[in-house]
């Protein structure tokens, strides 16, 4: 490892820095840039159906500006934002962007794309760094400030021409993070003396993380640095692109937004060069998990994952936060108890999401409750129980759940995969409802002074036969009949009872726990239609594990 080639990222001498102590109150303006800086890094780009396609999603989520391309750059780009305005695609409420190096024919050419539009935002950029500078241009920081100036003043004397009041101007200093503060100001405060932006009509400074170079502290501080030092504060959006390279787009992009920033430019599923770009919708679900509205609606995220790997050819990580199809699954024993008490208590205050483990309600971005707790080896009773209650309304009692969550358990390893919920109930149902050598067909009962008389009709290994007895009530009545005739003596320990709707049958179902003659615990469970036959069908498959009989 040869970490000796590497330098560590200076800190920024920001000593009285406010955005610590600031919180996000509100969303910001949302661009999304998934048709251009998304499009541009995939191996198979969009066609122009599918970027259409894509356009009216990403509207439909609620996005203002949309950056749709580079239409200097190939004639699929120019076509497309051509087809936008041509065909009437692009409501009045949203603005397209464009992107456009500082070059005079790319400038030209991207003016002509968007003739007739009704909003435009027309995204200049030159790179500014320290290293593109040396590296890729060989030029002076006079000499990459006087391409931005001639950018500039190109871009202030077409808009003239094709009718000023259609465009909004923006400007990045590309690779915005490696370039020195006090020239970044300087080159972008050169580019607003051109353009002349007023707080009724904005231009837009958009600060790139083009390359993620250092902690996400480091980039707050450096749009702190800018909004205290750009001149003419008032009349400038503050814009900012992060990149993930040292997966951090979403913590740097949140940290701006507390430095002062108004505006985020970023990608669905953080799609883009390298490691991406900052994750949009993970931004905006956040602030939704904090109460705060994100002016953007992804109540309905199937939705944003189809389209999104239709097009991208991508798929959508299963961890992928908000999105995935594990991150509302819990398979820890701990994790699933603590879930299972949190749904319960959600009964106290439905107003107010507090769950262990879930930071949003899964309903609230169009998921279902279904897949929150799944069973292997690594689960616990209370996943088990709430798998039961939630899908088939049975509410076992706790010791219970302790020697059903074992058995579940053992049976995940045996089989060495995770098991469904009919399967679990299937073998609930196979280990507690036990209905030979002994079960129970009918019975008449007969009381007077608080003696119950019973007799009971029942199947013992293929015959049928009577037994009949006597006590306190059905349960203690059956007990006494099936000790007298089989010679068997047991002690129940504890006993519940609810009613159970399951499919179109409405029946009781009853748990029971007996020990046998030598004190082992047996669990057992009975169902009926009717309440007392299901306590004694529950007492006749406990006696079926004793084996005895």
């Amino acid at each position: 490892m040869n970490f000796n080639r590497y330098r560590q990222f200076p800190p920024v001498n920001l000593k009285d820095r406010q955005w610590p102590n600031k919180v996000i109150e509100k969303a910001p303006i949302w661009c999304s840039v998934d048709l251009r800086d998304g499009n541009q890094a995939l191996e198979k780009p969009m066609n122009l159906s599918q970027k259409i396609n894509f356009f009216k999603f990403l509207v439909k989520l609620g996005f203002k500006e949309i950056e749709v391309g580079f239409p200097a750059a190939s004639d699929t780009e120019y076509a497309f934002c051509r087809t936008l305005i041509e065909q009437n695609l692009i409501p009045e409420d949203v603005t397209i962007q464009v992107l456009t190096q500082s070059r005079e024919h790319i400038i030209q050419k991207t003016f002509e794309a968007l003739e007739g539009v009704h909003k435009a935002v027309i995204h200049l950029y030159n790179s500014t760094s320290t290293l593109q500078r040396d590296v890729v241009f060989n030029k002076s920081k006079e000499e990459i400030k006087e391409l931005a100036v001639f950018g500039a003043k190109l871009v202030d004397n077409l808009a003239n021409k094709y009718g000023r009041e259609r465009f909004i101007f923006e400007y990045s200093p590309e690779s915005f993070s490696g370039t020195e503060l006090d020239y970044a100001v300087e080159i972008s405060d050169a580019v607003f003396e051109i353009w002349k932006p007023t707080p009724e009509n904005k231009a837009i400074l958009n600060l790139p993380n083009t390359v993620e170079m250092a902690t996400p502290n480091v980039y707050a501080d450096q749009v702190e640095y800018v909004c205290r030092n750009i001149k003419n504060r008032e009349s400038i959006i503050i814009s900012l692109h992060t990149h993930n390279d040292r997966g951090c787009a979403v913590a740097a992009s949140e940290l701006g937004i507390m430095a002062g920033a108004d505006r985020v430019e970023g990608t669905l599923f953080g799609n883009g060069e390298r490691t991406g770009n900052a994750d949009i919708m993970t931004l905006a679900l956040n602030m939704f998990s904090q109460g705060v509205d994100p002016k953007l609606d992804f109540s309905s995220i199937n939705d944003c994952i189809e389209i999104y790997e239709a097009s991208t050819g991508l798929n959508v990580h299963p961890r992928h936060p908000y999105a995935g199809d594990l991150v509302y699954t819990a398979f820890s024993g701990s994790h699933q108890d603590a879930i299972k008490k949190g749904m319960a208590k959600m009964i106290e205050h439905p107003d107010r999401w507090e769950v262990p483990y879930l930071p949003i309600d899964p309903l609230d971005v169009g998921r279902n409750y279904d897949p929150i707790i799944r069973i292997n080896s690594q689960s616990g009773k209370g996943g088990v129980a709430y798998i039961l209650e939630t899908n088939y309304g049975l509410h076992i009692p706790k010791t219970m759940q302790q020697d059903f969550g074992a058995k579940v358990t053992r049976a995940s390893v045996e089989m060495d995969k995770e098991l469904s919920s009919e399967e679990i109930y299937n073998l609930f149902m196979d280990t507690y409802y036990i209905k030979e050598p002994l079960s129970v067909i009918n019975y008449t009962e007969h009381s007077s002074d608080g003696i119950v008389n019973l007799e009971c009709r029942i199947m013992y290994k293929g015959e049928e036969m009577t037994i009949s007895g006597e006590g306190n009530g059905i349960v203690d009545a059956f007990c006494k009949a099936i000790s007298d005739k089989f010679d068997v003596s047991f002690e129940i320990s504890d006993y519940s009872q609810h009613a159970l709707s399951f499919g179109k049958k409405s029946s009781a179902i009853s748990y029971i726990q007996i020990y046998d003659c030598n004190k082992n615990l047996h669990f057992a469970v009975g169902i009926s239609s009717n309440t007392a036959k299901s306590s004694i069908r529950a007492i006749a498959s406990a006696i079926n594990q004793f084996n005895k009989i």
